[in-house]
């Protein structure tokens, strides 16, 4: 899990593993503000200001060190422009048989279309020795159910509703075959 990974075309950016406190802070700072850009208006506003920096920060300390990465833009003071978590193992609500799983995915506005949730996503899939990943979308993130399918990702009809902050979410799951 410990090797780096670099787009050739573009060696300014850099995926390996999160290890530093510098790397937890721009993993939180990631997972707060890229919520602010692509849930609002998708996601109750009840969910949304319960999502405070100060709480990304805390799971970004508790979330430990392993199947957790972040890309960072060497160009720009090593600043981390995105993340993502995977399980080796898929939790135990996930309806397809022996997968891994996506757990997060994350990239700022700024640094979407240069192809760092491929990057990030190619990462997480070289971690995952299983033959299926599985991952959860936003009900109406059309943005991301279409990268997901582009990176061969597929619906299976499975829909878990969950309450956070006394509101209500629909994720929807998505399949990767790899056998």
């Amino acid at each position: 899990m410990g090797e780096n990974i670099q787009l050739q075309e573009d060696p300014r950016f850099q995926v390996h593993p999160m290890m530093s406190p510098a790397d937890r802070e721009g993993r939180a700072f990631v997972h707060y503000t890229a919520w602010k850009e692509t849930y609002t208006g998708l996601m109750p506003e009840g969910i949304l200001a319960a999502h405070t920096l100060e709480r990304c920060r805390e799971r970004a300390e508790k979330c430990g060190l392993d199947g957790n990465f972040v890309v960072l833009d060497r160009e720009n003071g090593d600043r981390v422009a995105g993340f993502a978590t995977v399980y080796p193992r898929a939790r135990d609500f996930v309806s397809v048989p022996d997968a891994g799983e996506i757990g997060a995915l994350y990239v700022l506005r700024e640094y979407q279309g240069l192809g760092l949730g491929r990057m990030l996503m190619e990462h997480c899939l070289a971690c995952l020795h299983r033959p299926r990943a599985a991952l959860f979308v936003l009900e109406g993130n059309e943005k991301a159910i279409g990268f997901y399918k582009h990176m061969g990702f597929r619906l299976t009809g499975q829909v878990v509703e969950q309450q956070i902050a006394g509101a209500a979410i629909t994720e929807l799951e998505m399949v990767l075959e790899r056998e």
